[in-house]
């Protein structure tokens, strides 16, 4: 979505969303920027979005200083396996792995009202360094039955996630699109989750993985928030 704004406001809007979200991580909001004019883009056609993150506007763009490298924890490579192994293209039969402009696509309709959920499943430490705009946060551990009781993983199907409970069984008819991510393709923390709620009989066609992650997102110096308070739920 293109945003509207006269041209001389156009430049300082960038900074004035860092303000509100407290953007940080690959931030191309360091400097002013023409956004009918960016160097670098996100495709040849598609300069921004504009997505809402607790509910205030924030511009999801590329950064646009040549020498930008991955930030740190993300630049890192070699992580020990077990548990930091790399997770398959695909996961699970139905659900399908997206990349960073289906995950923009899916930002923007979750934007727009539509039933989509873009679930950060990492833990605090994690999301605190730095999440995708217009994510909510839901640690893998409220879904995963190793850490959460099996009442409050109810709870939060049905009062979040849109699952109908009736009495031993669930209708998942009118439950949301999720579309999870987590730090790469060498994180389980995503993975754990959907093979749970599969598990479940979360219907695989309303789940999405964004296999790369924030370290992918990093890669193409795309905006990420900081929690300003404490972390987004």
């Amino acid at each position: 979505m293109r945003l509207t704004l006269p041209s001389c406001l156009k430049a300082s809007l960038l900074l004035l969303v860092a303000a509100a979200t407290g953007a940080g991580a690959a931030d191309p909001q360091e400097g002013l920027f023409d956004l009918d004019d960016l160097r670098v883009k996100i495709t040849e056609t598609l300069p921004y979005v504009e997505v809402e993150h607790a509910g205030k506007p924030v511009i999801v763009m590329r950064h646009q200083e040549p020498d930008h490298t991955i930030v740190a924890p993300y630049d890192q490579t070699a992580r020990d396996c077990p548990p930091y192994c790399i997770q398959p293209m695909q996961l699970a039969p139905g659900v399908e792995t997206i990349g960073e402009l289906e995950l923009i696509a899916y930002l923007e309709r979750a934007s727009k009202g539509e039933p989509i959920l873009v679930i950060d499943s990492r833990t605090e430490p994690w999301v605190a360094q730095g999440m995708i705009p217009g994510a909510v946060h839901i640690p893998y551990t409220r879904l995963d039955p190793a850490h959460a009781r099996p009442e409050a993983i109810a709870e939060l199907l049905e009062f979040e996630l849109g699952a109908i409970r009736l009495k031993d069984l669930w209708n998942f008819s009118a439950v949301q699109t999720l579309v999870f991510y987590c730090n790469g393709a060498w994180c389980g923390q995503s993975p754990t989750n959907i093979r749970a709620l599969l598990a479940l009989g979360y219907p695989a066609a309303r789940i999405k993985w964004y296999r790369g992650g924030i370290q992918a997102w990093e890669q193409f110096g795309l905006t990420t928030v900081k929690p300003t308070g404490p972390v987004p739920q």
